[in-house]
């Protein structure tokens, strides 16, 4: 066998399986578990890792049968998406893979580039792209000269783009152009690398992507970048040329006061996207919170009531899923709070359905992940999807699809005894309901002072969308069925 045999054979032998498109605009995920090691059989559709996205911990199986030949990182190691983790011999009967000469001579063949699987690529979310349905001929082989005169950015951004990269025939176009205008082609060769979500982000903060320095592979600029950027921006918008010094005091790392006390622990995953998000609601979108306090006794009671139902039986009925009910009963007596702000279209979108978020603590912190149409929902069917809705929560195995696409939240902070409190929006959301302890209290019923079980409610709203007499309604709404649930029937 030569040496170009060898290398091209192993070149089909050794299938490279990077890290996928995790969706939801995410770039990275965080490799929590390996459950196999290189020598170990796998099989096509085999799980062999666990990642932690920014927003859930998934499996990824295999699309290979052969033995591991490599695995490329330590658990614990945050990858950015397209990174080959895992390679795969696919015919070790052969031999071992070094032992073939020219071994190293062609890289190995990934999913992508495989074409013997047919149908949609493996992402995390969803099904991936369908298949194209255009016959395309090979490339053929290109000279390096012409090959060389393409500016790499601009495949490069073809491929953040989601597309693929710009076909090799139209290079010859650009060969002559750096003689003739070559401070005119610069510009458009230097063109800040960014993906589309990024790109959106930087817009509505205001962010100039030339100004911003990239940290991503190949000069990619990432969101912790443009988040950066925004922070000397907010520190001194009036002095633009200053910006950059004014903001080294609020971009520098906090000192340690007595460091042999003190735990620093990196900033990744659920926690870093958290923050994220706050920042960028709290700083886009205008928050108005109004409060309300309700006397809930017969709320309470039809739990109670509910508990036995026959049709409720198997459900867990507690105080969260009525205030559900009339969050959702009352959102149709205003529909026009169901919306969302597009900054880049300057449009405000209305929404025919309700995605009800309800905030969850897990292990991993705060997700938000959401009943989908809830406000079409019955309430035995609410209460399934609320159920499961927490359990895989606090699993961990939410996955991003049940984590996009929330309207409106609900946080319930009275388990841990809090009154209320003043929630952030979810960033693209319009509302957030904060519901407090729910505790007896002396309350003034049918004009006597008597013992009740009161809770206080908190609302806070997108005011460029909202307006004080629509939040207010809103809210007001919400009280009064909690006060008399029977509103839920005539209300409903």
């Amino acid at each position: 066998m030569t040496a170009g045999t060898a290398g091209a054979a192993n070149t089909q032998r050794i299938r490279e399986f990077k890290m996928p498109d995790v969706g939801e605009g995410l770039t990275e995920a965080e490799i929590l578990k390996w459950y196999v090691q290189p020598g170990d059989t796998v099989t096509d559709g085999q799980v062999v890792c666990e990642v932690e996205t920014a927003k859930a911990a998934v499996e990824l199986p295999i699309p290979y049968d052969g033995v591991v030949h490599a695995v490329n990182f330590d658990e614990g190691t945050t990858v950015d998406v397209g990174t080959v983790i895992i390679s795969v011999d696919t015919d070790p009967g052969a031999g071992p893979v070094a032992d073939q000469p020219g071994a190293a001579a062609a890289p190995a063949v990934t999913a992508e580039e495989d074409e013997e699987p047919q149908g949609r690529q493996a992402v995390l979310v969803g099904y991936g792209a369908a298949p194209s349905s255009t016959k395309r001929r090979a490339r053929k082989p290109q000279p390096a000269v012409p090959a060389q005169t393409e500016p790499v950015s601009v495949g490069l951004q073809a491929e953040l783009n989601g597309r693929s990269a710009p076909a090799p025939v139209a290079t010859p176009v650009a060969v002559p152009a750096p003689p003739v205008a070559p401070a005119a082609s610069v510009p458009a060769a230097e063109r800040p690398l960014a993906k589309p979500p990024v790109r959106k982000l930087a817009k509505d903060l205001g962010i100039d992507l030339a100004t911003v320095a990239p940290t991503g592979p190949g000069g990619v600029i990432t969101r912790d970048d443009v988040y950066a950027a925004a922070a000397p921006t907010a520190a001194a918008p009036v002095v633009a040329p200053a910006a950059p010094e004014v903001g080294v005091p609020a971009a520098a790392p906090v000192v340690a006061f007595d460091a042999a006390r003190e735990r620093r622990v990196p900033v990744k995953g659920v926690r870093k996207a958290t923050a994220q998000a706050m920042v960028a609601s709290a700083f886009n979108a205008p928050h108005v919170t109004e409060f309300i306090t309700v006397d809930v006794t017969r709320t309470m009671k039809l739990v109670q009531d509910l508990k036995q139902d026959s049709d409720m039986a198997g459900l867990r009925v507690n105080p969260l899923l009525l205030v559900a009910k009339a969050f959702l009963v009352a959102i149709k007596r205003h529909p026009e709070v169901n919306a969302s702000w597009d900054e880049a279209n300057q449009e405000i979108v209305y929404k025919d359905y309700i995605n009800l978020g309800i905030a969850a603590a897990t292990p991993r912190g705060l997700i938000v992940p959401n009943i989908k149409d809830a406000g079409v929902k019955t309430l035995p069917q609410l209460a399934t999807e609320l159920g499961e809705l927490v359990a895989t929560a606090r699993e961990g195995k939410t996955s991003p699809a049940a984590m996009s696409g929330g309207t409106v939240t609900i946080t319930n902070v009275g388990v841990f005894g809090v009154d209320t409190g003043t929630p952030i929006l979810n960033p693209g959301e319009s509302a957030i309901l904060a519901v407090g302890a729910i505790k007896l209290q002396p309350w003034v019923h049918k004009g006597e002072v008597k013992p009740r079980q009161v809770t206080t409610l908190a609302l806070s709203f997108d005011h460029r969308l909202i307006d004080g007499e629509l939040g207010s309604k809103l809210l007001a709404d919400i009280a009064a069925i909690l006060e008399r649930p029977k509103r839920l029937i005539t209300w409903g």
